[in-house]
């Protein structure tokens, strides 16, 4: 189960020509209830990507532990139970979580990481051109992680 790469056009700020957005979808062996705590909660989303302080509540501000890189601050922007989680992360970025039931035992499930532009440099100071390949790389490793999560 390999994590697929599908580029959209990211609708950034006026800092340089956007960017396309990394998606990464995955089909994971789980009901989509399952998978949709898996995303939408704290305890669920620090098993497969960052410890938070989420709560899947539209306007609540939280924590994304970043590791090396700090505190992440964060504002839940869209909750669509169990199809859609969005929120904002940093100053630069939009993540996106959205769960497709296929089957009554399977779910499919895209991350989309937007807000990029030429030019423009994140907060840490480091060109987004950069981070988003890195980051890239990145959400492949993460979403394969969360599909693992429901092998066992």
């Amino acid at each position: 189960m390999q994590p697929t790469d599908s580029p959209n056009p990211s609708a950034a700020g006026a800092a340089g020509q956007p960017l396309p957005d990394i998606r990464r979808t995955v089909t994971l062996n789980a009901p989509i209830d399952r998978a949709w705590t898996a995303v939408s909660t704290a305890e669920g989303m620090a098993a497969w990507f960052m410890p938070s302080s989420l709560e899947p509540v539209v306007g609540h501000e939280f924590i994304l532990e970043a590791g090396p890189f700090g505190k992440s601050p964060c504002r839940v922007t869209e909750v669509e139970p169990p199809n859609r989680l969005s929120f904002r992360w940093g100053k630069d970025w939009q993540l996106t979580f959205e769960l497709r039931e296929l089957d009554a035992a399977r779910t499919e499930f895209t991350v989309i990481h937007s807000g990029w532009s030429e030019g423009q440099v994140t907060e840490f100071g480091q060109p987004h051109t950069v981070i988003r390949e890195n980051m890239a790389g990145g959400w492949s490793g993460i979403v394969a992680k969360l599909a693992r999560s429901f092998e066992a």
